[in-house]
């Protein structure tokens, strides 16, 4: 698996970072779902060096340019509710992209245990597609692998993408080992730990309910 992880450089992105985890800045929760997306659209940009781009002539008042641009047969995936802001993001810089939405979540069976729910699906056909999955907060990687595999029914893209703000290193370890050897993995910042709920330790809580509010 190709791994990035994006606050190995000193960049704008360490800002952004910082203030969704800062527990005094993320109450404000329209300023978290901005950073949010402003973090997808860093990782977007980064993202885009390694797509496949072919040449357009381009036709202006004047006269005409040759422009490299990318291919359009993008996918942007997010697991609800959590990762729509980091969708908005990533739709802001591909914005023709297709869209899908997956649900994913934690039943627990014990307060220390859980099986990964999945029950909607709305996506496009992915065959031959490049495939963006994004979610915020990548902890034991199980929520995603589950709803890797259920995006397998919808086709079958050529390259695939993960995009995640927060990882805990159990989390990258899982999805490197369960996933495509092909994939590549974009992480904004790793964290080493997970508490014995399985939250990433210091991570900044749940995305979920900083962006839109508690849940029942």
């Amino acid at each position: 698996m190709n791994l990035h992880i994006l606050d190995s450089k000193n960049t704008l992105l360490n800002k952004f970072i910082s203030e969704i985890r800062d527990e005094f800045i993320q109450k404000d929760s329209m300023r978290f779902r901005r950073n949010i997306e402003r973090i997808g659209e860093v990782m977007a940009y980064e993202l885009s060096k390694t797509l496949v781009y072919e040449i357009k002539t381009i036709t202006t008042p004047l006269g005409t340019k040759d422009i490299a641009l990318p291919k359009k047969d993008i996918v942007i995936c997010s697991i609800l509710r959590a990762g729509l802001p980091l969708h908005n993001g990533f739709l802001n810089y591909f914005d023709d992209a297709g869209s899908a939405f997956i649900s994913a979540y934690r039943k627990h069976i014990s307060p220390t245990e859980f099986e990964i729910k999945v029950e909607y699906f709305a996506s496009p056909n992915l065959d031959g597609k490049t495939l963006i999955l994004v979610d915020p907060m990548l902890a034991t990687g199980r929520s995603l692998v589950s709803v890797f595999e259920g995006l397998k029914k919808h086709g079958t893209p050529k390259e695939i993408h993960v995009a995640c703000v927060i990882a805990s290193t159990q989390g990258v370890n899982y999805v490197t080992s369960h996933l495509p050897q092909n994939t590549k993995l974009w992480i904004a910042t790793v964290d080493d730990q997970l508490n014995d709920k399985d939250y990433i330790v210091p991570g900044l809580g749940d995305a979920g309910d900083l962006a839109f509010g508690d849940k029942l």
